[in-house]
């Protein structure tokens, strides 16, 4: 049955999202929808990692490679599109609904084959074997000269076309990353509520047990591998049209930090605690360095993270539920 104080807050949250770019544009910060879209894209990233991470229990600190991949995908073939060359015998396109479903399929089939090798291990090993994974890929990346190599690729002709929409107005933009979001959110509670989402919850917690029972962990652990690097995908593929740039350090191993970070903060194994850590993360890493700007020390400007790091560690010790259960334990509601 549906908590109603939840259903109230949900609609007062996708109404203040709406109606963020106008809010902004009241208040002469037109500026600021270019950080929201930030917001809702690396929400879809940190929402894609809570998957497997908190409901799957696989610590991945490679997510930012299909992160990247979907970005690249996009920046590859907006590249061609300019430069009037083939790739593989192929025209390149600057149209949205091609390049981010094939940013989508390449990032998933990506996130099959490294997810196949990386789930025979297992602890630590898991860990690192994907972070191995993540920085093969990077380096790859940064070979490949022809696309920018270290300095990353241009998307000289602009943000990729969409039928009826302007993605170059960024309030529109906005608006498709926002619609982005909200799909998978929806999508995220049915699957996490699904038989699929309680079998891959009950590997988390006792995955001996679920062998004995006759469940396939692996295959179901696979599955939430790739559906979290196809939708990881999606988020670089919009990351790419936001900054319209693609670098290789979207794929570099901070990234995944970034957005472990980002889930830990939000809260693990919550519906809304990663857009709420990817929000609180941003925000902090846009207004931290003004912060210490205005006040006299501009030393700090650049390494706004000695003060970010403490926070986190309060939020670890202290609200072992990230931001979402310290709120629900504020207003005496432990439902997540």
């Amino acid at each position: 049955m549906v908590n109603k104080r939840n259903l109230v807050f949900v609609t007062a949250a996708v109404l203040a999202a709406i109606l963020v770019p106008q809010v902004l544009t009241m208040l002469g910060e037109e500026y600021l929808i270019g950080t929201a879209s930030r917001i809702a894209i690396y929400g879809l990233a940190a929402m894609s990692l809570n998957l497997i991470l908190g409901y799957g229990g696989m610590v991945s600190f490679g997510h930012a490679a299909y992160f990247g991949v979907g970005a690249y995908v996009v920046g590859i073939l907006s590249f061609h599109v300019f430069d009037g060359s083939s790739i593989m015998g192929f025209q390149g396109t600057d149209a949205a609904v091609l390049s981010w479903l094939l940013a989508i399929v390449i990032s998933a089939l990506v996130a099959f084959v490294l997810g196949a090798l990386s789930l025979r291990t297992s602890g630590v090993y898991f860990i690192m074997i994907t972070l191995a994974f993540a920085q093969m890929l990077y380096f790859l990346f940064v070979s490949m000269e022809r696309y920018g190599g270290d300095d990353g690729v241009i998307m000289y002709n602009g943000r990729n076309s969409l039928p009826m929409v302007d993605l170059s107005d960024d309030t529109s933009f906005y608006y498709v990353c926002l619609t982005f979001l909200l799909a998978f959110l929806l999508l995220f509670v049915l699957l996490v509520r699904s038989r699929f989402g309680k079998v891959l919850q009950a590997c988390r917690q006792n995955e001996t047990r679920m062998r004995a029972l006759g469940c396939n962990v692996r295959r179901y652990k696979l599955a939430a591998f790739v559906i979290a690097g196809a939708v990881a995908g999606l988020a670089g593929a919009l990351n790419a049209n936001h900054a319209e740039y693609v670098s290789p350090d979207y794929l570099h191993w901070t990234k995944s930090g970034d957005l472990m970070i980002m889930v830990i903060l939000g809260g693990i194994g919550t519906i809304i605690g990663p857009v709420i850590g990817a929000a609180a993360f941003l925000l902090l890493e846009d207004f931290l360095p003004l912060l210490f700007d205005a006040t006299g020390f501009p030393t700090f400007k650049e390494h706004w993270r000695i003060v970010f790091g403490p926070l986190l560690i309060l939020v670890v010790l202290f609200a072992r539920g990230g931001l979402v259960g310290t709120f629900s334990a504020m207003r005496g509601d432990h439902e997540r």
